[in-house]
């Protein structure tokens, strides 16, 4: 039998073990969404903050997956579909970055404090903001947007599916050669 106190003992490291989990997430999460302000290359990006490809069957391999409507993907090539390996990641900030310049701030994300983690579920999820601007057109606007990060390895320090909910009809809007209901090429729109 074991003693009430071994218990316990065992008890508050399991609770220790998942604070401290959690607060990894966090940490990490924030951490990658910082370097979006300013980022470093795809592939270093990746490198630090994605799990690396590990498995012919995809089960351990960075995605990225921006949703949005299967209509907007000849203007806006990024959306809606998965980009799952690192050539294939570093292909979705190429194309992206073909497309729409993004412009973060220190004020676009929360602190840590600000990123909700669901440790059952292996993510977390923040809330942030930025201006977003076409290539092609000069058209930009503000937006929010939501990421769900999941897919932690062991102790949460590299994620394994950045997922995207952002505004793909002022994308689509923005990256349009006519004029869009009075939005004129290289004006913003809030």
């Amino acid at each position: 039998m074991i003693s009430s106190s071994v218990q316990k003992g065992h008890a508050d490291t399991a609770k220790e073990t998942t604070a401290d989990r959690s607060s990894v997430l966090r940490s990490r999460a924030h951490a990658f969404c910082q370097a979006l302000i300013s980022p470093p290359s795809p592939k270093e990006l990746l490198s630090e903050f994605f799990i690396p490809d590990s498995s012919e069957d995809g089960s351990s391999r960075p995605t990225i997956h921006e949703h949005g409507p299967s209509w907007a993907t000849k203007q806006l090539p990024f959306l809606g579909k998965s980009f799952t390996g690192g050539p294939a990641c570093e292909e979705y900030f190429a194309v992206l970055a073909d497309t729409l310049k993004m412009h973060l701030s220190p004020d676009s994300f929360p602190g840590p404090e600000g990123f909700v983690v669901d440790e059952a579920r292996n993510q977390v999820c923040v809330v942030g903001k930025g201006r977003f601007e076409s290539v092609r057109t000069g058209r930009s606007w503000d937006e929010k947007f939501a990421y769900v990060l999941s897919g932690w390895e062991g102790q949460g320090r590299k994620l394994g599916r950045w997922e995207i909910w952002a505004d793909p009809l002022s994308a689509w809007a923005a990256v349009a050669e006519d004029e869009v209901d009075g939005w004129k090429k290289g004006e913003h729109r809030q």
